[in-house]
């Protein structure tokens, strides 16, 4: 018995190597992790080969250096979720946990502590007693985000005043048009000119 209570305590000492096998693709190491797909379905290694985190079929692969893999930048990774059909951008940590949740019909991977998203905002402006509904303008911005998620700045309004559809043809998010060129400054295009601003 003795014996068998000093096996059990040692067996999690021992330690053995995970083993990740049947993968399709393995990206380069980006933020001291790299993105390995299996089927539908992506994860990230350590430099030690650990799974940090699991393969899941949420993370958005980005086009990075003549391919297309899901990266991590400033501690934060792509993902999507599909309410009533419409797919929403966020963000998980390198422990999986989803720290910004999907909320913007598109987003971009974050640079220098930022990134750019576009939001759709709701406003009630009175109430159909016919159908017995509120009437709604939804305006849809793009804005600079910070890495908790919050818009710290807005850039531009794009001309869509209708709620978001699931319809297929209307599944595509809509195209982030501006550029992130630094921490502090960003080049917006509107009227097909480019302005650049200072980040607030």
């Amino acid at each position: 018995m003795k014996k068998l209570m000093i096996t059990i305590m040692l067996f999690p000492l021992l330690g053995f190597t995970q083993i990740i096998e049947n993968v399709d693709y393995i990206s380069p190491f980006n933020n001291e992790v790299a993105a390995v797909k299996k089927g539908d379905k992506w994860a990230f290694i350590d430099k030690e080969g650990q799974i940090v985190v699991e393969f899941r079929d949420d993370l958005v692969p980005s086009d990075n250096d003549n391919s297309t893999y899901p990266v991590f930048n400033n501690e934060r990774s792509l993902i999507t979720a599909e309410k009533n059909g419409i797919p929403y951008f966020g963000y998980i940590d390198k422990s999986g946990k989803t720290v910004i949740k999907p909320e913007f019909l598109n987003a971009t991977n974050f640079k220098d502590g930022v990134a750019l998203a576009i939001v759709v905002e709701k406003e009630i402006v009175g109430y159909n007693d016919i159908f017995n509904k509120p009437v709604a303008y939804y305006h849809y911005f793009e804005v600079v985000i910070d890495t908790a998620g919050k818009a710290t700045q807005y850039l531009t309004q794009l001309a869509i005043h209708v709620a978001p559809s699931n319809k297929k043809n209307q599944q595509v998010p809509p195209i982030i048009t501006s550029k992130l060129l630094s921490n502090n400054t960003v080049a917006v295009k509107e009227n097909n000119k480019w302005t650049i601003k200072k980040i607030n």
